[in-house]
């Protein structure tokens, strides 16, 4: 047996919680040419650490799965996208803001913030990673990868209540020098390269360093430029050093570094069902190739001929982009949204850039029975990434019939001058930059091009320094122990989100050009100035014997999180003079702007801190009944700290802070072997409770969280076939059930109407948001279309103090019968302030956010109900030291929600995956040959999706499995 740091006792043989092993128990070793030489011809034991010490993981009571290197590359396993597809109710997507969600048991990051905690903790070498990059690179000389799945704390050194992953690393051997080496290429002309060098020094001292690169074309076509984008250019680098100076002394360093810099794009499609009305910009009844009605968006209400008119009068209403009631500036002939998710019509190419630096050091010394380990660890992450939030092409006819007005309007407000010469060169239009200092075009920082621009920018810089120290004991008799400490001091400098558009230039130049400036900043910018986190966590299990075959665990955590935001949000909010330099802030007029609109008087910044401690811990029971077979039972109760939200513009009212989430985990289960070895059969069941469970939605273009109550239970079986030493089956299925458990009422983005016939959904002119108005009185449906056209009437008299007349607001209209809106529902363009005004009083109601719903009932996001998967290989020997093994895996999984308002627009298909290869081993495993095909039949579903806010017309992000790739490798070992 292969242990990572010693023999395994009987009584170091630790029990925890339930669970199953999955398909790496077998993997590896099925899958490589040394599997023949398992036990009695068995599957081949693998070795884990998910107990803080080495067992076989069929030993283990806890719901791990284990992933060789072997396994890695025989189930052409390359990244998270490809590990989630073998492993029951897990499931792995893209996120919209450079992030993503790795989901257990349907508990995935459904929190959005740079405060909020990761549900599924991700280790190296058992060291908690913050913002890591490490899903987004190759996986590379890596000794096996562990997945435990349910809440970990007890052991672990950071809070988790969906799981943790653990990468563990090769490490320097001092037996010998050893290299090994593989080339990959296929089609998108993909050229990936992995590299292993181990050099020992001494008899006690050894190095190692091991890379990877991977370079490719894009998966996805821009048909406005007949170009490629989508595509990757990183590498990564990893250097060890292993120093053994005592036989009971380790000493272990480690730096890595990965970087990348393409045209990746963090939107794979766009998908709109275009709303004629322009009120909500996509309907909610379907997700079609559409683009949004751009009318419905920030740029598109604010620009329009009837705000402006609303400012200055008629006159100054010409210098609109367009009128509320005409044609969108995205929909002009040629300009159409393909139908493949994998083309895209876009004239921005986007960019990524990212890199990740950790530095690792580690004593472990045994005292005799009592090991002692302390590990330190410095980690550095920063990322940068832009793309065409609308994935569109603004009319660039539309844009040079407003400066032409402009320019014709100069004589008259002089101002306007310089907003054509700052939005505009020659016969190109400039849009502004996404740069901290506000200025943007109207500082000269802008960017100019052919057509108008729009995109967003995503950005932030964080370091991480963690201290963990771990002292366990290895008794022979019935009783030992684990006891450790973590601390973590971690910080996030301009952790920011910026949102530019040559629209938002222009507009903020015509509103401000009168009084010789413009409103600041000319993109929206939400920035996290400063956040910080300082940690501390206490945690312990006690393991007791009680017969040679029964034993106990249990353990307790106490942890400390203290967390504070300096951050504020700006678009438009201060008046700002032309030729002012440095900053935007430099403007005097910015001494009134309040960065904290939930406090009184006006602070520059929202500044807030919060902190939470929690107890909490868990309880194990397992009977080994023998060598081949045990049971377990478990209690544990999982946390997570709560945040505090971002700060938002004066729209909406929502909590500075949400609160943490806890889980109280119970479950059963069994491990077995049959048939001397060749059969193995592990199930589990669980049944989670949830109380406060996080989750996001966007609210005024700024991701806020809320909690909510839950309840999950399912079912995990997976199987393991051997029947020879050459033919290796696997199988593994599972059952999710999630709901929302009790009352909770949200408005739903997408339907602000909330259902109810007799409500009328209102796109603010003033900040691109919606509202609704309900009636409490009679009359029903056509009193409330009366009402909302009574106040457009008065704000088109002028009878609305600080509105000037002559908007030309209209009444309500239908939305089309395909709207997925219930029967009646109307919409207008309006203002809600005039309409809660008006309505005091009255039967007739505005609801800033839209008609709740009870979300009692609904299914968690990124649960499928059912996931199951099967591959089989077969090894065919070639004389005495050659083979040829063809391997097909198939991975089914069952259909889901993208959030947590459910219904038939946010439902995430079921989607089948075939993998296949061939590899050709040469004499004693020293080369190898290898023929793949990934995504045999080419399937583009759908992993996740992301609804975007209604300033920007409520499109979805919808993100896909990779294409179908095939090619060819080589590589050696030594």
């Amino acid at each position: 047996m292969n242990t990572e740091s010693g023999k395994i006792t009987s009584a170091v043989r630790l029990a925890l919680i339930s669970s199953v092993s999955a398909i790496g128990l077998w993997a590896a070793p099925a899958l490589a040419q040394q599997a023949a030489q398992a036990e009695s011809n068995g599957i081949e034991e693998i070795v884990v650490t998910a107990q803080r010490t080495a067992q076989s993981l069929q030993d283990v009571p806890i719901a791990v799965t284990a992933f060789s290197a072997e396994a890695l590359q025989r189930q052409q396993i390359n990244n998270p996208l490809d590990i989630q597809l073998t492993l029951p109710n897990i499931t792995f997507t893209k996120g919209n803001f450079t992030g993503s969600s790795f989901t257990i048991r349907g508990i995935g990051d459904l929190c959005v913030g740079n405060t909020c905690d990761s549900a599924t903790a991700i280790h190296v070498e058992g060291m908690p990673l913050f913002g890591t990059r490490l899903f987004e690179a190759e996986f590379f000389d890596l000794e096996r990868v562990e997945v435990l799945r349910g809440p970990q704390g007890t052991l672990f050194g950071r809070n988790a209540t969906g799981g943790v992953v653990n990468f563990v690393n090769n490490k320097p051997r001092m037996d010998a020098i050893h290299a090994a080496g593989e080339v990959e290429y296929g089609n998108f002309n993909s050229l990936r390269v992995k590299g292993m060098f181990n050099l020992p020094i001494t008899d006690t001292l050894a190095v190692r360093v091991a890379g990877t690169y991977l370079r490719r074309d894009g998966f996805t076509t821009n048909v406005f430029n007949n170009t490629r984008v989508d595509g990757r250019d990183l590498y990564a680098i990893r250097g060890s050093i292993r120093w053994q100076p005592t036989e009971n002394t380790t000493v272990d360093a480690m730096a890595y570094y990965f970087s990348e810099d393409d045209n990746r794009s963090r939107i794979q499609k766009q998908l709109c069902q275009t709303d004629p009305t322009g009120v909500l910009g996509c309907l909610p009844g379907r997700r079609d190739p559409g683009f949004i009605n751009a009318n419905s968006t920030f740029v598109g209400t604010l620009a329009s001929r009837e705000f402006l008119t609303t400012q200055g009068g008629p006159a100054f209403g010409a210098l609109g982009l367009g009128s509320l009631y005409g044609t969108d500036p995205y929909n002009y002939p040629g300009n159409t949204n393909p139908a493949s998710l994998r083309e895209i019509r876009t004239d921005f190419t986007p960019t990524y850039l990212a890199d990740e630096q950790q530095y690792m050091l580690r004593v472990a010394h045994e005292f005799g029975s009592i090991k002692a380990q302390v590990t330190g660890m410095y980690q550095r992450n920063s990322v940068d990434s832009s793309v065409d939030y609308n994935l569109t092409v603004f009319n660039p006819a539309v844009a040079r019939a407003a400066l032409t007005t402009a320019s014709a309007f100069a004589a008259a407000i002089p101002g306007l001058a310089n907003v054509v010469a700052a939005t505009s060169s020659g016969a190109q239009f400039c849009t502004s930059n996404a740069e901290p200092s506000g200025l943007g075009a109207y500082g000269g920082q802008r960017t100019c091009s052919a057509t108008p621009q729009d995109f967003d920018r995503s950005n932030y810089t964080s370091s991480t320094k963690t201290l963990e120290a771990i002292v366990s004991s290895q008794f022979e008799g019935k009783f030992n122990f684990l006891v450790g400490g973590i601390y973590v001091d971690g910080s996030t400098k301009e952790g920011d989100y910026y949102v530019n558009s040559w629209g938002i230039d222009y507009l903020v130049g015509v509103l401000g050009a009168a009084n010789g400036g413009y409103l600041g900043t000319p993109f929206f910018r939400n920035n996290s100035d400063l956040y910080t986190l300082k940690s501390y966590g206490l945690f312990g299990e006690a393991y007791v014997n009680l017969t040679d075959t029964v034993k106990f665990t249990a353990g307790v955590r106490y942890n400390n999180d203290e967390k504070f935001v300096r951050a504020r949000s700006t678009l438009a909010s201060f008046f700002v003079p032309f030729g002012t330099t440095g900053n935007a802030f430099n403007s005097p007029a910015a001494a009134g702007f309040d960065g904290d609109p939930g406090r009184a008087g006006n602070q520059p910044f929202q500044v807030r801190s919060v902190s939470f401690s929690e107890v909490t811990g868990r309880a194990v029971l397992d009977w080994k009944i023998s060598d081949d077979n045990l049971i377990y039972a478990s209690y544990s109760r999982g946390y997570k700290s709560g945040g505090i939200n971002p700060p938002l513009q004066p729209i909406f009212a929502v909590n500075d802070s949400f609160t943490p989430e806890f889980v109280d985990a119970f479950e059963i289960g069994s491990k077995n072997s049959f048939l001397d070895g060749t059969l193995r059969a592990n199930v589990t069941a669980f049944y989670y409770k949830y109380k406060g469970l996080q989750l996001s939605r966007i609210t005024a273009r700024t991701s806020v969280n809320d909690n909510v109550d839950a309840e999950v239970y399912g079912l995990e079986g997976e199987f393991i076939i051997q029947p020879t030493r050459n033919l290796a089956i696997n199988m593994n299925a599972s059952y999710l059930k999630t709901r929302v458990s009790t009352d909770k009422f949200l408005a739903n983005p997408r339907d602000p109407s909330g259902g109810r016939s007799d409500a009328v959904i209102i796109k603010d002119i003033t900040n691109g948001s919606n509202c609704a108005v309900v009636n409490n009185g009679a009359g029903g449906q056509a009193a409330t279309r009366a009402f909302v056209t009574g106040a457009n009437n008065a704000i088109n008299a002028g009878a609305i103090p600080g509105l000037v007349a002559g908007a030309g607001l209209r009444g309500p209209t239908d939305f089309p019968a395909d709207s997925g809106l219930t029967a009646g529902v109307g919409g207008a363009f309006g203002i809600c302030g005039v309409l809660q005004a008006l309505g005091t009083g009255t039967p007739f109601q505005m609801l800033p956010e839209g008609v709740t719903s009870n979300l009692r009932g609904n299914e968690l996001p990124q649960a499928p109900q059912y996931k199951f998967s099967v591959g089989a290989q077969y090894t065919i020997e070639i004389g005495d030291s050659a083979s040829l093994v063809p391997r097909v895996d198939i991975a089914h999984t069952g259909e889901s929600f993208g959030n947590i308002f459910n219904g038939a627009i946010n439902r995430v298909p079921s989607y089948t995956v075939v993998n296949a290869q061939v590899q050709f081993n040469g004499k004693n495993d020293k080369w190898y040959l290898r023929a793949f095909v990934q995504n045999l039949t080419d399937n583009n579903a759908v992993t996740g999706l992301y609804v975007t806010d209604q300033s920007s017309g409520l499109f979805t992000n919808v993100f896909t499995l990779e294409p179908r790739r095939y090619g060819v490798a080589a590589g050696f070992r030594f």
